[in-house]
């Protein structure tokens, strides 16, 4: 498939975890990247894209930054000739505090990077994707958005805000041919969440991992990319506004006494 060949795309967190991956299918399937991320590991991921014969180019930017997100879509339009697709996908844990132990601070700074990133993503991507006629901005949220269990106040308020603003944002384009969907994921070994695969891999217990969706697994970056790069392709042509759940089930069920396949429950 070549469903990018052409686009002007940007990734945010795109370093590692969903962001790498969704790079690279960006790039194999013709789409012009840039990579953008706080760290430097960003240019690794542009290397293998390089390596595998695609585009892309590297920019470090603060995705809670409102002048780093208009040099990042400058960088689009200069290097790309304009912009059709902006995935906003960077984004931070905010460890696991429960309310009263989470101090301003914290969840200040993570709703800044999680829900005001997105937020500087549409506003300065958009006018440059409606030049072009129209595209797509797919929003990385989390099944931690949808309801409680899945992540700490500070994050999940901060998911939960995402998804109101693909819908949000999704009407206020109205007319304007940009769709706005969010993703959600579940457990996925990002570096995240790389302490807890490392852990469960160490100590022989990645049978635990995921075990609460009906996959009973985690997920792999690439499964997160095909879903984000759909989103943002023709073949999505009529989902907007929307947030999909990508989370092994998870998210499919209220809390009820499990019952394994075969069995009855007791």
């Amino acid at each position: 498939m070549a469903r990018f060949t052409g686009k002007s795309i940007i990734v945010t967190g795109a370093g590692s975890g969903i962001g790498r991956a969704t790079t690279l299918l960006f790039a194999s399937e013709g789409g012009r990247v840039i990579a953008a991320d706080k760290t430097d590991a960003v240019e690794e991921t542009c290397a293998l894209v390089d390596k595998a014969g695609g585009t892309a180019h590297p920019i470090l930017i603060d995705a809670g930054n409102e002048e780093d997100v208009i040099r990042a879509v400058a960088m689009a339009c200069e290097y790309y000739d304009g912009l059709d697709i902006m995935f906003a996908n960077a984004g931070i844990s905010g460890g696991m505090a429960n309310i009263f132990d989470t101090d301003v601070a914290l969840i200040t700074e993570v709703l800044r990077v999680n829900l005001i990133g997105p937020f500087l993503a549409i506003k300065h991507a958009a006018p440059k994707i409606v030049e072009r006629g129209g595209g797509a901005i797919v929003l990385t949220a989390s099944v931690a958005g949808i309801r409680s269990g899945a992540g700490s106040p500070a994050y999940s308020a901060s998911k939960a805000g995402v998804i109101n603003l693909a819908m949000v944002s999704a009407q206020q384009l109205s007319g304007s041919n940009v769709r706005v969907n969010a993703i959600c994921p579940g457990l996925t070994e990002t570096g995240m969440t790389k302490p807890t695969f490392d852990y469960a891999r160490e100590a022989g217990k990645m049978d635990r991992v995921g075990r609460l969706n009906p996959l009973r697994r985690g997920a792999q970056p690439e499964e997160l990319a095909k879903v984000a790069a759909f989103l943002a392709s023709d073949d999505a042509s009529y989902v907007n506004g929307q947030a999909i759940a990508v989370d092994g089930g998870l998210s499919s069920s209220h809390p009820v006494t499990k019952q394994e396949y075969g069995k009855t429950a007791v």
